[in-house]
């Protein structure tokens, strides 16, 4: 990177810490740190939601699906429209109110207000778990992109680096910068997509023509897709907009309803079309670059041998004149610092205020709760960078993390909030046996790619292990809320 562009990028990040620092010194308590002091708007918790959801996990994953299988790769985001449009019809005008009387903190405080206190510790535990993974994958993200921006920089000095910003920044400043920062990064990521990264990008591989006689016809369509990968997509993808920590800290952090299901309109919209049409064209340009030989000095002749996730990168750097590449980075590194923070005090919520808080019966007072949540932050930072440096797949975490989370959350919340005869002990079970259902079914088949075995098993029908967790979750829910009707039966 030109020593031009390497500035830009360092400044900003500067920045970045800077604005982390400001808000430490505001914050007055764990309303300011978790929750923003609930008085947020629309337009700034609208636009921290897709940021924090789309990110830059799925940038950069979406970036490999358009590498791989083309625009059909935007069928990904769509799930995330439906998923926030539904949650503004059906869980938003239901949580609000609730939230507000109770003063909730976090989502297992749901879980405590359905069920019982040992109910929403169990979810905590799930959501602290989930999150870290997400964590990690938006670290791996930045190391991605990094090292394949950074000339000598290895993937695991990136991760480290961008580990490192990651947790000092979050730690610092809590969910009031976070959402204040998301914003302007969203911008600044949705800006230099528009008018720097595709059209220069576009450009450079000679427009549609060449477009077209390089990659697949089914490149180009929305066809290109399987019935079960869609079916994947959206069992995995829209119910985490019912269980998300991040978002319910969004709903909390809301004026009022009203603000709140408007901030879940306008997050539908920036996922699908915009942020998923912009990822996959992207990665299509990527592919298309890479049989070109562009990216030959780089030792890759073409897309064979080279990882779907770093087409994009590699084209980024390969088309950006000196400062729009230090621009463009910056923008790709906000997104992804947008996902890794929200995550981050997600895990961190759940620790401190259903695990310590609950769990062990610690109280103290607000300066000692915002030292002790961002010790909290910082341990869990450092767990999902180790985490991070184990994996090798951005997309495959945020999944993986998505599919326990979804499995052991889903059927229990909405039952609560929808199902007089839910019971404690149908929800503790339900979520013990949908979780573990879903991690075993993901794991084995990965130790066994990790050895170099043939599969144990296969999915029925190429299905992911998510749909057959919850179908177990909602069995064992309903039949034990049926034998066992009542909140403290556990």
């Amino acid at each position: 990177m030109h020593p031009i562009d390497l500035s830009v990028f360092v400044l900003y990040m500067a920045a970045v810490l800077g604005v982390g620092y400001y808000f430490m010194r505001k914050n007055t308590g764990n309303e300011d740190y978790y929750l923003a002091g609930r008085n947020m708007s629309y337009p700034h918790v609208g636009l921290s939601v897709v940021a924090t959801d789309v990110g830059g996990g799925f940038s950069i994953g979406l970036g490999g699906l358009g590498f791989v299988m083309g625009l059909s790769g935007s069928w990904m985001l769509f799930t995330g429209l439906l998923g926030a449009w539904l949650a503004a019809v059906f869980l938003i005008p239901r949580v609000k109110p609730i939230s507000e009387e109770h003063r909730f903190f976090t989502m297992p405080d749901l879980f405590g207000y359905f069920f019982n206190s040992r109910v929403a510790v169990i979810a905590g535990i799930i959501s602290a778990i989930g999150y870290l993974g997400f964590t990690s994958s938006q670290m791996l993200a930045g190391a991605v992109l990094a090292s394949a921006t950074f000339e000598e920089l290895s993937i695991d000095m990136a991760l480290y680096i961008m580990g490192f910003i990651i947790i000092v920044y979050t730690v610092m400043g809590g969910i009031k910068a976070v959402i204040y920062t998301d914003t302007f990064q969203w911008i600044l990521l949705l800006g230099g997509l528009i008018f720097i990264g595709i059209p220069l990008s576009y450009n450079a591989v000679g427009g549609y023509e060449a477009i077209a006689d390089a990659v697949a016809p089914e490149f180009l369509t929305l066809t290109n897709i399987t019935w079960q990968q869609l079916l994947n997509w959206g069992i995995t993808i829209i119910p985490i907009w019912f269980v998300g920590m991040t978002l319910y800290q969004r709903i909390y952090a809301c004026r009022n309803v009203k603000e709140a299901k408007k901030a879940w309109y306008l997050a539908g919209l920036f996922e699908w079309p915009v942020m998923a049409f912009m990822g996959v064209l992207l990665g299509l340009f990527a592919r298309v670059a890479a049989d070109q030989g562009m990216f030959g000095y780089m030792g890759f002749e073409s897309a064979e041998g080279l990882h779907q996730e770093q087409g994009l990168p590699m084209l980024l750097r390969t088309v950006l004149p000196i400062g729009l590449m230090g621009l463009m980075m910056s923008a790709y590194f906000s997104a992804i610092m947008s996902t890794a923070d929200s995550c981050l005090v997600a895990a961190s919520g759940n620790v401190t205020g259903d695990l310590i808080r609950k769990w062990f019966g610690i109280n103290m007072d607000d300066d000692r709760l915002i030292r002790m949540s961002q010790l909290v932050t910082l341990a869990l930072g450092v767990v999902a960078l180790l985490l991070a440096a184990a994996m090798e797949t951005v997309l495959d975490i945020m999944l993986y993390s998505y599919a326990v989370m979804v499995s052991g959350l889903l059927v229990p919340i909405i039952g609560g909030l929808y199902w007089k005869k839910a019971s404690s002990i149908g929800a503790f079970w339900a979520m013990i046996t949908g979780g573990l259902i879903t991690l075993v079914l993901t794991v084995i088949p990965e130790m066994d790619r990790i050895a170099g075995r043939e599969p144990s098993f296969e999915m029925p029908f190429g299905l992911d292990p998510i749909i057959f967790g919850i179908t177990a979750s909602l069995i064992i829910f309903i039949g034990i809320s049926l034998r066992y009707p009542g909140r403290d039966n556990v």
